[in-house]
């Protein structure tokens, strides 16, 4: 069965509501999942984020979906890697600069596969993936957090009845 991205996208969400667990819990596992989800980690982006979901007592289920929400921008991966090296090679430099423009020669998977590799261009993208899923995962936070409140305080109320806590009544 084939999905559109935006059907995807509102399946997503419709499993994130349906979660039975604190607003708080499910916002921290979302959180913590696309703090994880910016990493470049692959291959261990859902266990972390299981793992610190886990320690931190927040909803797993919502932890891995927003690991997976990452899936929906898989076209602009490559410039959000670029930008994340950048910043992590700027903050890394001293005096502070912006990284040599790359080359196709370093496109080859030989000069990718090599140990050294992680020292030179793992370091920098690990630090500016941090830099960049920071920011990220507080206002995830918040914004799950509230569009969680809001759906509960809907559920409660009875069909017709005026939400006193509502702005503006």
């Amino acid at each position: 069965m084939k999905m559109s991205p935006i059907t995807w996208l509102r399946e997503k969400a419709r499993q994130l509501i349906s979660l039975r667990d604190t607003p708080h819990a499910i916002a921290m596992g979302m959180a913590v999942g696309m703090f994880f989800g910016l990493s470049p980690l692959w291959g261990l982006k859902t266990l972390l984020a299981l793992c610190v979901a886990r320690v931190l007592q927040s909803n797993l289920v919502a932890a891995a979906i927003g690991v997976t929400l990452h899936d929906a921008v898989l076209p602009v991966i490559p410039l959000l890697l670029r930008w994340e090296y950048d910043v992590g090679y700027w903050l890394l430099s001293n005096p502070h600069e912006l990284p040599p423009r790359l080359h196709l020669v370093h496109a080859r998977p030989s000069v990718w596969l090599h140990w050294s590799t992680f020292l030179t261009v793992g370091r920098p993208l690990l630090i500016g993936s941090f830099i960049l899923a920071v920011p990220v995962s507080i206002v995830t936070y918040y914004v799950t957090r509230l569009v969680m409140q809001r759906r509960r305080r809907r559920r409660i109320l009875p069909p017709g009845a005026k939400d006193r806590n509502a702005k503006g009544t």
